[in-house]
């Protein structure tokens, strides 16, 4: 009441407090009468960060009218009459390892998009394939639409039968001549993340990697996708050896290049 001092009574061990000092307060106080009740383990509580409120189907609305107002392209988003929207994203692909695909497959046809015909159970034949550098993939998805879900789309329209787990999700922003990478969780909603940052790319673009974070599940690669995955690593270790050798061998010919031509200067 007077000093206005509290600990819990598992830290009263850790207190120096002179209550009795005279003339420092009022009252006539123990360090004993400011403690609180020992808390129970059941009773701690996290504080957590407040989410911010959902927006509204007006600021729904505002927002996909200023969206469409900068598009330059027939990409436009529209909102439905439940409050939920559509609209199309791009996607980098940046998968510098092979992927599994089913060997001797066609591509997928219209047909086979409009039935939703799976061709890749049609074989259990499986062979290793790149996929172009960067390729890029245009998606038409729903504002409920997840991050898991976008992985799981782009596999099935490259026809990977990969486990998704291995692949993440990343959204690519510039800032101050700096490009920033972002992994997504896989709850988040990629269509409203295009929507806040406009229709610019180079703002903020979504890029399809490699999971890098230590969360793959390598019970889920075959053994001849770890083997190849091994090639590759002793591969690119090569390749950093030859380059090492080569800079050191570069360094070494201009420093005996610079000491011939130092011997024949006086001093």
């Amino acid at each position: 009441a007077d000093c206005r001092y509290t600990c819990h009574q598992e830290c009263r061990s850790l207190i120096q407090l002179d209550c009795r000092r005279p003339g420092q307060w009022q009252g006539q106080l123990s360090p004993e009468s400011t403690l609180l009740p020992a808390r129970s383990q059941n009773a701690t509580q996290t504080v957590e960060e407040e989410k911010p409120e959902p927006p509204t189907v007006q600021e729904i609305k505002q927002k996909i009218e200023k969206y469409n107002a900068k598009v330059t392209n027939c990409l436009l988003m529209k909102l439905n009459d439940d409050g939920t929207y559509t609209g199309f994203i791009k996607v980098h692909l940046k998968l510098r390892r092979p992927v599994t695909v089913p060997a001797g497959i066609r591509p997928p046809s219209i047909y086979d998009a409009l039935k939703e015909v799976n061709l890749a159970e049609m074989t259990d034949k499986r062979t290793s394939f790149y996929l172009p550098l960067d390729a890029i993939k245009q998606l038409h998805i729903s504002s409920t639409t997840t991050v898991s879900e976008v992985i799981q789309g782009l596999l099935k329209k490259f026809m990977v039968v990969d486990n998704p787990q291995k692949f993440a999700l990343f959204k690519e922003m510039r800032k101050d001549g700096q490009v920033l990478f972002q992994k997504l969780p896989l709850t988040e909603y990629p269509l409203y993340l295009r929507l806040l940052a406009g229709p610019d790319t180079d703002v903020l673009s979504f890029v399809l990697k490699e999971n890098e974070t230590g969360e793959v599940e390598w019970d889920a690669f075959s053994i001849p996708e770890l083997q190849n995955f091994l090639m590759i690593l002793d591969k690119e270790e090569k390749d950093k050896i030859q380059q090492v050798h080569r800079k050191y061998e570069r360094f070494k010919q201009r420093l005996q290049q610079t000491l011939k031509e130092a011997r024949g200067k006086p001093g």
